[in-house]
């Protein structure tokens, strides 16, 4: 059976429709508010590091929403998470080291740079964080997939996004619903 020209743009067409509407379900899930009571620690995913050692965009607001969070009393402590790619230097130590910057105290600050995906970041970070109960700190398209990930290693997790420009936020949502998928399809989520 072979459709026709007119159905398979309509096929088209439905799937591309489908296809957004889950990328912009899944940006607005991680806009929602933070928690109000505190967690035991922040956790920030792990995302990519500029050649340079510089953290790239995303993991800069990443570690700016952690301090935000910190500041505002909501864990006394926070994780870095993410391994060392392109730039030679971990993700973890370059969001630290933003953090650090905008005044996180060096005390407040513990690293997990082992990891390359958002499951090896719950995974590893689990293991510095045995029990916890954590806010998980990712773009906001991200923080579905980030609390079912890490539930599966911590007693409770909420999920807090940052936000990025629409161009990047639109691209990473598009991109985050294949992963959704693909982790579903693992089982891992």
């Amino acid at each position: 059976m072979t459709l026709s020209p007119k159905r398979l743009r309509v096929s088209i067409f439905a799937m591309i429709t489908l296809w957004l509407t889950l990328a912009v379900a899944l940006d607005r899930y991680g806009l929602r508010a933070p928690p109000l009571s505190p967690y035991d620690v922040i956790i920030v995913a792990g995302c990519r590091v500029q050649p340079s050692g510089q953290p790239s965009d995303a993991l800069a607001r990443r570690a700016e929403r952690a301090v935000a969070l910190w500041r505002e009393g909501l864990a006394p402590e926070v994780i870095f998470t993410g391994g060392v790619g392109a730039g030679g230097v971990s993700e973890a130590a370059a969001a630290a080291q933003h953090a650090e910057s905008l005044g996180l105290p060096r005390a407040a600050i513990r690293l997990e740079d082992q990891s390359r995906s958002t499951e090896e970041n719950a995974r590893y970070a689990s293991l510095l964080a045995q029990g916890a109960r954590v806010i998980v700190v990712s773009d906001a398209y991200h923080v579905w997939r980030a609390e079912r990930v890490f539930g599966r290693y911590f007693p409770e997790v909420r999920g807090v996004g940052s936000v990025g420009p629409w161009s990047a936020r639109l691209r990473g949502a598009a991109r985050e619903v294949v992963a959704v998928a693909a982790y579903g399809v693992r089982g891992r989520l």
